[in-house]
């Protein structure tokens, strides 16, 4: 017997099967690059299988080309903040336990359970307060390996540990153009404070401002195959008086890109110094995954060329039945770019935040919440560029879905969309959807204010804040809340009249309607559609589109402050009455606020004294929120309506645990406030600290 197969034995005994070549585990806490870190001395190396064991922390100080083949994490695997690093890899897992095996995908059915301190096996690529910094790189590119399931890998997992990836910060990852951007020119004007922290080398796009006719033009089926958004690398940056700056691309522009009064393209940074990456994009692409359990951030950090074209749940950015177990965690500041299947899909989840992030490419829905019982997440200031038309996945959840291509896409409206813009997507720039029949109940068990969970129409919830938000360059819907499928009942059917085949006219109640507010879409073919009944725009500007309210079912809706300007076709086309008849009158909407404020503690981090610590938070309601209390402390707003604050608390030493709920204006208070049981960052787990908020000045 050779001594590779005594130990390929030893270990079948003691793990179980073995997925490949024998198992390569760690022998203490040390550096990846140092032989004595490794049982039998030697350092991993080319298609090797490797485990850090429970307790041990491993610092990964290498820029290699040579593919592990799997990393299963039962420690803590860090990367390196001195240096630039880079990981070529087939799968990571991060899961409690000695189960190396190359599973972990559909990890509810094994999962160690939640862990606390130092038990919890983490990959930690840079932190929340301590950054990969500017100047250093970490990447690690995924990729398959033969003898591996090509469905589920190349894949980083994390199985109830945690998972962390923090890039250098930028106060903006994307602006608003200055000054028109003019084809032939090389020359992007932008103000300067938006672009500290980009550089030159930097992948930029610009979006497009010049829409396609969706289905009046015959020769696309796809913004694809004649795209207006450009994208360009920056060659330099030269200063333009005081407060602008000319970024100097390395080629010119094909197209102008407008910037007239409130009607601006924007101008997006797509490159960040902590890179997840497919090794062969062009072959078996990667995915990543948390499940229940969890813990983790994300921050500044660069997802491409990632997700598995037509495979249900293998996205690039995935939040897997997470519920609310994960209720601090969040993703600011990302990029996720070139997805065969989304960008980040937030499935049977709550309480995410996700924010600034910038989306560019995707086949399918973009920033997408996946089975209709997501509720009480966040996705603020977020760029939805170009979500492309796709196919419905196998077995997927929701069966009307067509994922044919919207910035953001929901099923249950309790969440909150604030200062988000999407453009030149497929289909629409924003969509809510829900439709009835044989194969789906949308009566879904929705998670209530006290936490307790009752089965609710999908399709009566209202939003807890919706404002703000654009769409531009859309071939077909700026927003479709409702969704719209023409139909007409058959000749032998009675009544013989035209048939409501999205929300079937059910909505939200008088005292709960869709609460719409500041609202712009141009540059579209249809700018706005409701087919949901209760809808109360505020603020809303429908400008340059082919029509602005189409086919609306105007029942019980209320629009003030109403701009529609420069419509090509019609500005109201073809109004419907929903399930409303003469016999039921005029009713009004009277909106009521009974709904308490959500607040979710993002970030702790130390207050300049080990004495005191910053907690830092969101928090949303449908109308004004009156305070936020942490440990008995109000809060300070950063922004307007508490959508960020912080508060500067005395530190327990013996990590005390921290406890933030809001009240609003109506007297609402919040029942099931965030409670958060912060530990020292020595022992590398679940505390959630942040040394800056560069959104905050917004």
């Amino acid at each position: 017997m050779t001594t590779t197969t005594a130990i390929a034995l030893l270990l079948a005994l003691h793990l179980g099967p073995v997925d490949g070549p024998p198992l390569i585990r760690s022998a203490r806490s040390g550096r990846w690059s140092d032989p004595a870190t490794w049982e039998g001395g030697a350092v991993p190396d080319e298609g090797d299988r490797v485990q850090i064991r429970g307790g041990h922390t491993v610092h990964y100080d290498r820029d290699s080309d040579r593919t592990i083949r799997s990393i299963h994490v039962a420690g803590t695997l860090e990367f390196a903040r001195d240096r630039d690093t880079r990981l070529d890899v087939g799968l990571i897992k991060i899961q409690a336990g000695d189960d190396a095996s190359e599973n972990g995908f559909d990890c509810d059915a094994h999962s160690a359970g939640d862990h606390a301190g130092h038990d919890r096996p983490a990959l930690l690529v840079g932190l929340p307060h301590e950054p990969i910094p500017a100047g250093t790189t970490a990447t690690i590119r995924l990729k398959f390996v033969d003898g591996m399931d090509p469905e589920t890998c190349p894949a980083i997992v994390c199985c109830g540990g945690r998972m962390e990836f923090h890039g250098a910060p930028m106060p903006r990852t994307w602006t608003k153009l200055a000054r028109e951007a003019y084809r032939n020119e090389a020359v992007v004007l932008l103000p300067r404070e938006d672009v500290e922290g980009w550089n030159p080398g930097d992948r930029v796009i610009l979006t497009g401002t010049a829409r396609q006719f969706g289905y009046k033009d015959t020769r696309t089926t796809s913004v694809a195959e004649r795209p207006a958004t450009e994208e360009r690398t920056i060659r330099e940056f030269k200063p333009y008086g005081d407060d602008l700056v000319r970024l100097v691309l390395d080629r010119p522009l094909e197209h102008d890109h407008r910037a007239q009064g409130d009607y601006r393209g924007e101008v997006a940074n797509l490159s960040r110094n902590v890179v997840v990456e497919s090794a062969e994009p062009g072959g078996v692409r990667g995915h990543t995954m948390y499940h229940r359990g969890s813990r983790g951030s994300i921050s500044y950090a660069e997802f491409r060329h990632l997700g598995k074209r037509g495979v249900l749940g293998k996205y690039s950015l995935h939040f897997h039945l997470v519920g609310e177990s994960m209720r601090g965690s969040s993703v600011i500041g990302a990029s996720i770019w070139d997805s065969e299947n989304r960008w980040i899909t937030v499935h049977g989840t709550s309480y995410l935040v996700v924010r600034d992030c910038v989306g560019y490419r995707s086949i399918g829905h973009g920033f997408f919440l996946e089975d209709g019982t997501e509720t009480r997440n966040v996705f603020d200031h977020n760029l939805a560029v170009m979500a492309l038309r796709g196919e419905p996945l196998p077995d997927q959840v929701l069966p009307f879905d067509g994922n044919l291509g919207s910035g953001f896409w929901w099923a249950n409206s309790l969440n909150t969309f604030t200062d988000n813009v999407a453009a030149e997507c497929d289909q629409d720039g924003f969509r809510f959807e829900v439709v009835a029949s044989e194969q789906f109940d949308p009566v879904r068990p929705v998670l209530q204010p006290d936490g307790s969970r009752r089965p609710v129409d999908l399709r009566t919830l209202p939003f807890i804040r919706f404002e703000g938000n654009e769409a531009h360059c859309q071939r077909f819907f700026g927003l479709n809340l409702g969704g719209f499928t023409s139909g007409v009942v058959p000749p032998d059917s009675a009544p013989k009249e035209f048939v409501i085949e999205d929300v079937d006219g059910i909505g939200p109640d008088e005292r709960h309607p869709f609460l719409i507010r500041d609202f712009r879409a141009w540059d579209t073919h249809w700018a706005f559609h409701a087919g949901s009944p209760c809808v109360r725009a505020e603020g809303l500007d429908l400008y340059d589109s082919e029509y602005a309210l189409w086919r609306c079912v105007i029942d019980r809706h209320e629009y003030a402050d109403l701009k529609i300007g420069r419509i090509t076709t019609m500005g109201m086309f073809f109004p419907r009455p929903g399930r409303a008849t003469p016999a039921d009158g005029i009713v009004n909407l009277d909106p009521v606020d009974d709904l308490p404020p959500t607040t979710v503690i993002t970030h702790v981090l130390p207050a300049g004294s080990a004495s005191r610590v910053l907690v830092r938070g969101t928090a949303s309601d449908d109308d004004a929120i009156r305070r936020v209390v942490v440990n008995g402390r109000e809060a300070i707003a950063l922004r307007p309506n508490f959508a960020e604050w912080q508060v500067e608390l005395d530190a327990d030493p013996a990590g005390a645990e921290l406890i933030a709920r809001s009240e609003d204006v109506a007297g609402n208070v919040e029942q099931t406030p965030h409670i958060l049981r912060p530990t020292p960052r020595s022992t590398g787990t679940d505390r959630l600290p942040l040394p800056t908020s560069p959104t905050a000045d917004r």
